[in-house]
């Protein structure tokens, strides 16, 4: 593989004209597939082959009008004031008829005539039913609805929203985590290389590739629908992994011109050695995203194969596009900055790491760990079990609710003043369907069955169509209570009971029934996927490095540092300890968090256990000393590594800064992550481990040598070949 990537590298750096202007032709193309095709992402989550799907399903065969989206309407009077006294139902009941005139809306309830004022008179409920699913939905359709509810905000009533669709209810994705991500990721570079040209080429090209990937998946949007956490997982990987890999190719790049070579055979060589690693380490994060397709999730599936098509476009941009770069720059990526206080500081660093490595940082905490490696790893190991612990004990899943946004967003006002006036169930209406209802009475019946179910604060018929009865339930408690939970089972497991001798199929489904159902299956895929997955990626990493004990090695590492990834994540936003910190509100682990950070944080950290082990690999294949070579290649891959792990965490930082509460679990989860993978786990327990086990870590029984290829992740016989035909150095490798 190495000589192929090297006969790449050295055809782009020639053709560095023609490759630039087809990446640029292709981000022009993507721009505009993408706005011209109007797509928008949508958080609109179906799982089929659930009972809550199945009711979608029925309602929209049998009951049509029922079939579409849903706006709950929260009509509030001021505190201490009645939304019945004329004036601001006089407003209210202008809104409701200039809402039924809205384009798509086909129904709306008058909350004054269907008893859904609230005890205390203060607050009225509506709900405005659309012919569209929610994706469906225009903006121009929610936009009237804003226009619609003017004549109650004129009378002083205030006006909230909530529901399947509402107006604001798409994510508006903000562009300050991103310009923070790469302004930090331009300083550390800039940190590592010294030098400006040096720190902008890796983040000049992942920029290239993630607006190709961004446009595409919009374009893509217009006919699939797309999570509005799909492009931001996307964007994540696809700006982390572009600038990382482009910062590995580089780094052994610029070592190389220091070591004496010319900039195209530099370019070549270092597309050839570090480009083998970036080669498998993507691949590892690709099959990890597209594992995703197994669990059987549409939404889930369709997050992974963006994210997916983000790293695949970041690893070819990396091997074509930057050694295109880099002919452009030539020798400018080694002019380095001067500072007046530490005049020749970062040459002097750049050289040192290049020919003498053993006097770095890296090298020196290599062999502190090396030397102290059985209390390294019991403590490394004893404090990501102790991160881990909440995850084990306490982790709860479910899907966002309007209790979980900002204070500042309309769903959550609209949750808080339904929970106050009405009670939490109100947030959380279950919708009863009964399939082949004979009659009204028999309609009625269940009502007054359902009525009986503990747990159940209310139920009402609320339509009768085509032998199909639409029940609506409100529990005692709200969407996300674990009693909520358990009735949703209970009323599916009297199903009997509740039919009679009417011979009808009950089902339950809804927004919450719905939100349960989700987390259910993910909770049951997640074995299914961690195997699918592991299994993939051992297979790969062992025809990688032509050992079992290695892909062993990195599998038990990932779990520990996901194990306390996770904790961490159940710990500050289950628990609610960071409640001030990130202004969030305590709420249930997002329920496809866990298995998108196993496909994440697992590709990623193979991406560090093989750039740091394949060093490790090539000192030992030098030396054939094992402890000493755990020493030299972790400090050789320390630098590097370091600063790819901190461009990563601090890009998933960055979207913290965001009003989403769903993109701050993400983002938080995945800097932890990969903060604790690099440094605790790759860094720290891997040289331990290996120090420990020395060269019988390399062992491979000799059939495996004999029928699988060696993919020379090293590079060690393209260097050999180098080394050996110089004569034929500048045209190709033998």
């Amino acid at each position: 593989m190495s000589q192929y990537l090297f006969r790449l590298a050295r055809w782009a750096f020639r053709r560095r004209r023609l490759v630039l202007a087809v990446w640029l032709a292709a981000a022009v193309a993507a721009v505009a597939l993408g706005v011209l095709s109007g797509g928008k992402t949508n958080d609109t989550f179906t799982i089929p082959g659930t009972e809550s799907q199945h009711v979608s399903d029925v309602l929209s065969q049998k009951v049509p009008v029922l079939s579409g989206a849903q706006t709950q309407v929260v009509f509030a009077a001021p505190p201490g004031s009645a939304v019945t006294a004329p004036r601001y139902r006089t407003g209210v009941e202008s809104a409701l008829a200039r809402l039924r005139r809205v384009p798509q809306v086909v129904s709306v309830s008058d909350p004054f005539t269907a008893h859904a004022v609230s005890p205390n008179g203060r607050v009225a409920l509506a709900q405005v039913q659309y012919s569209a699913s929610a994706p469906q939905v225009k903006d121009s359709t929610l936009d009237a609805v804003k226009t619609a509810v003017l004549p109650a905000q004129r009378a002083g009533v205030q006006v909230e929203y909530a529901g399947s669709v509402y107006p604001g209810w798409r994510l508006v994705p903000s562009e300050a985590p991103e310009l923070i991500g790469l302004v930090v990721a331009f300083i550390i570079l800039l940190i590592t290389f010294g030098a400006f040209v040096a720190a902008g080429l890796p983040i000049l090209t992942a920029v290239i590739g993630v607006v190709i990937t961004l446009m595409g998946v919009t374009a893509i949007a217009a006919v699939v629908n797309i999570a509005s956490a799909s492009t931001t997982v996307a964007l994540m990987l696809g700006l982390s992994c572009g600038i990382d890999y482009g910062l590995f190719i580089l780094s052994r790049h610029r070592n190389n011109l220091l070591t004496g070579l010319e900039p195209e055979d530099a370019a070549a060589l270092a597309a050839g050695t570090a480009g083998s690693s970036v080669v498998f380490a993507a691949l590892t994060v690709i099959i990890a995203l597209c594992g995703l397709s197994v669990v059987g999730i549409p939404f889930l599936t369709v997050m992974g194969l963006a994210a997916a098509a983000a790293v695949f476009t970041a690893l070819l941009i990396a091997l074509t596009l930057l050694p295109a770069a880099l002919g452009f720059a030539g020798r400018k990526v080694t002019r380095f900055i001067s500072t007046p206080l530490r005049r020749g500081h970062h040459e002097r660093v750049a050289k040192i790491a290049a020919t003498q490595p053993q006097r770095t940082f890296g090298s020196r905490w290599a062999r502190f760990v090396v030397a102290y490696r059985a209390p390294v790893l019991v403590v490394g190991v004893a404090v990501l079990l102790l991160l881990a612990w909440p995850f084990f004990t306490s982790m709860r899943l479910g899907l966002p609710s309007g209790a979980s946004k900002p204070t500042s967003d309309t769903s959550r006002k609209a949750y808080d003043l339904t929970t106050a006036s009405f009670g939490p169930g109100f947030n959380g209406q279950l919708l009863v369907v009964a399939d082949g209802v004979p009659d009204r009475a028999a309609s009625a019946r269940m009502v007054a069955e359902l009525a009986k179910v503990p747990g159940v604060d209310a139920a009402n018929l609320a339509l009768q169509q085509n032998g199909t009865a639409v029940i609506r339930v409100i529990p005692t408690t709200g969407p996300d209570d674990q009693a909520t939970t358990d009735l949703v089972h209970r009323i599916r497991g009297d199903r009997a009971v509740l039919a009679g001798d009417t011979g009808a199929l009950v089902l339950v489904g809804g927004t919450t029934a719905s939100n349960i159902d989700v987390s259910a299956k993910l909770s049951a895929a997640l074995p299914v996927f961690l195997f699918v997955v592991v299994g993939l990626a051992f297979i790969l990493l062992t025809f990688a490095f032509r050992t079992i004990l290695v892909p062993i090695k990195s599998i038990l590492g990932f779990l520990l540092s996901v194990s306390a990834a996770i904790g961490a994540q159940v710990a500050i936003f289950q628990w609610g300890w960071g409640r001030h910190l990130f202004a969030i509100t305590p709420a249930e682990t997002i329920s496809f968090l866990p298995i998108l950070m196993l496909a994440i944080i697992f590709g990623l950290s193979s991406d560090y256990e093989v750039f740091v082990v394949s060093r490790i690999k090539e000192e030992f294949t030098k030396s054939g000393d094992a402890r000493g070579a755990v020493e030299r290649g972790t400090g050789l891959a320390a630098r590097v590594v370091t600063a790819a792990a901190l461009i990563m965490f601090f890009i998933f930082v960055a979207f913290m800064f965001t009003n989403d509460p769903t993109i701050k679990a993400i983002g938080f989860s995945f800097a932890v992550g990969v903060f604790l993978d690099a440094f605790v786990v790759r860094l720290t327990l891997v040289p331990a481990v290996m120090a420990m086990v020395r060269a019988k870590l390399w062992y491979h029984p000799q059939w495996f040598a004999k029928y699988v290829p060696d993919p020379d992740i090293e590079g060690e016989r393209l260097q050999h070949n180098l080394h050996t035909t110089p004569a034929k150095q500048s045209d190709s490798v033998p």
